[in-house]
């Protein structure tokens, strides 16, 4: 009896002090092992391509790429931290109080990156569509790396601030040995989920609504003016068509976010723990890191230049000078 009660603890030798583990049935745990042990190296891998991509081919070195660039550095540093959900699968933890600290500020500041990376995108495709005259001069390469530089800056120091106690103090909030948590003030709980998600999402919402009523109404336009056009019409036409496809796309990355985030940020709201510890918050957890599994897929679906950019990777002929400067088109 000693043996088995013995068997349930994340330390054995710390009867008295140690966390119980969690146990799920077998066919659960495997398909959630399997599930996260494909999702994670999926996810690192399209995420590269992405990166490497962006980075590489001079032709797609563009305003909105370079937000789809930090985007899919996010994703790719997110992958990463789906192996410490692997770890937590049990309830135990065994990496040490500073590790589980650090493991939840870079949760939290690559998901603040993230969010903040989607307003950026809302603004560039509200600039795009609602001032399309004055987006070259106000969305700039320049201005838009300062910005996602800030971005991530502000992130890291927001969190750093928020969990600054929790490395001082790294045993205040555990229970049990064996547990990985941190606790927070409600004040400053509250001050993160209206900086790092209400506000910032309300905003998304918002500048979306407006981009894809004017989609609307340029769409109408379109269809009303395409029997009688001229060249100057044609381009015209075009550009609009240009523009709305891709408002559309990065429309559909955002709407893919706030359906994978909002449950997970709606659960940490409600008080609960933001990790795989029971089996009620597996498909929220799961849910939040699939939307970066997503986004390169969507990318795939709607992006010709980086479908052809991931055959001259694949086919290495991306190690050649001259294949920097080609046609991405």
């Amino acid at each position: 009896m000693e043996s088995l009660e013995e068997a349930d603890l994340c330390f054995p030798q710390l009867l008295n002090t140690s966390c119980r583990k969690i146990h799920y049935p077998i066919v659960t745990s495997f398909l959630i092992r399997a599930l996260l042990s494909c999702i994670s190296p999926l996810t690192a891998f399209l995420n590269m391509l992405v990166i490497i991509s962006i980075s590489h081919f001079r032709q797609l070195h563009t305003p909105t790429n370079f937000l789809l660039l930090s985007l899919a550095v996010s994703d790719f540093l997110i992958s990463f931290l789906m192996l410490f959900q692997m770890i937590l699968l049990d309830g135990c933890w065994f990496l040490g109080d500073i590790v589980c600290a650090l493991y939840y500020f870079m949760d939290y500041t690559i998901t603040s990156a993230s969010i903040g990376t989607m307003v950026l995108i809302s603004v560039d495709r509200y600039v795009a569509i609602c001032d399309p005259l004055r987006y070259r001069t106000t969305m700039t390469q320049k201005r838009l790396q300062i910005s996602i530089t800030l971005c991530w800056t502000c992130s890291a120091i927001f969190q750093g601030i928020r969990f600054k106690d929790s490395f001082k103090n790294t045993s205040s909030a555990k229970t049990c040995f064996g547990q990985c948590t941190v606790v927070l003030s409600f004040a400053v709980g509250m001050a993160d989920m209206v900086l790092s998600f209400l506000g910032p999402v309300s905003v998304v919402v918002v500048l979306y609504i407006r981009v894809f009523s004017v989609v609307v109404s340029q769409s109408r336009a379109i269809v009303s003016q395409v029997a009688s056009v001229t060249l100057h019409c044609s381009l015209k036409v075009s550009t609009l068509k240009s523009e709305m496809r891709a408002a559309t796309t990065l429309g559909l990355v955002v709407v893919a976010f706030l359906i994978c985030v909002c449950p997970y940020f709606c659960y940490i709201l409600a008080g609960q723990s933001a990790s795989v510890g029971t089996s009620s918050t597996f498909v929220i957890v799961i849910l939040f890191y699939m939307n970066s599994f997503i986004n390169p897929l969507i990318y795939a679906t709607f992006y010709s230049w980086f479908r052809k950019s991931v055959k001259l990777i694949v086919t290495l002929k991306i190690l050649k000078a001259d294949y920097r400067d080609i046609n991405m088109q």
